[in-house]
């Protein structure tokens, strides 16, 4: 197994992908109000900024900026996680280890975290979490998906609502 590290920078911003062990799951989006509320409660104890964010029925993208001096992205997912699966009814099967450690095992173990560097790589992933749901096929438009910062960037004129329709606009946010 590869000694895998993760990067701590303080007030950094980060893109993160969080997976669920059933990648036939709908879990997410049937439950979208249960996490949307367990993000906020989160939030109020360990602030960080949602800069993007896409949910799909089985895993989720997001783009966060943690505030000055903090570095602790790991306990915030950790506890997203963890209040998310406490408040879901028993649904899955689990392992006597997972019993043992009072966990739901619906959660991936690990998830991807990636240091955004720059103007253009923090660009190049907020069009890739918009156009994540086209790109698995939940939709032809990215306007279509609701559980989208995308709409957000619309309101606040960052977007046209059409954005993503042209296939550079999807070439681009593929890659």
């Amino acid at each position: 197994m590869p000694n895998y590290r993760r990067s701590f920078i303080a007030g950094g911003c980060f893109f993160f992908t969080v997976t669920l062990r059933d990648r036939r799951s709908t879990l997410l989006t049937d439950h979208i109000e249960l996490l949307r509320r367990c993000v906020r409660t989160v939030r109020r104890a360990h602030p960080f900024a949602i800069d993007a964010w896409v949910v799909l029925p089985d895993h989720m993208h997001c783009i966060w900026t943690l505030p000055n001096g903090a570095i602790d992205y790991p306990t915030r997912w950790r506890l997203i996680k963890l209040l998310f699966s406490r408040d879901l009814p028993n649904i899955s099967e689990r392992s006597s280890c997972q019993v043992a450690r009072r966990e739901k095992g619906i959660w991936q173990r690990r998830y991807w975290e990636h240091t955004i560097r720059n103007e253009l790589d923090f660009n190049h992933h907020v069009d890739y979490v918009h156009v994540n749901p086209v790109k698995h096929g939940f939709v032809t438009r990215v306007s279509d998906w609701p559980y989208s910062t995308f709409h957000r960037f619309v309101k606040a004129g960052i977007l046209s609502s059409d954005w993503g329709s042209d296939i550079s606009d999807l070439k681009t946010a593929q890659e």
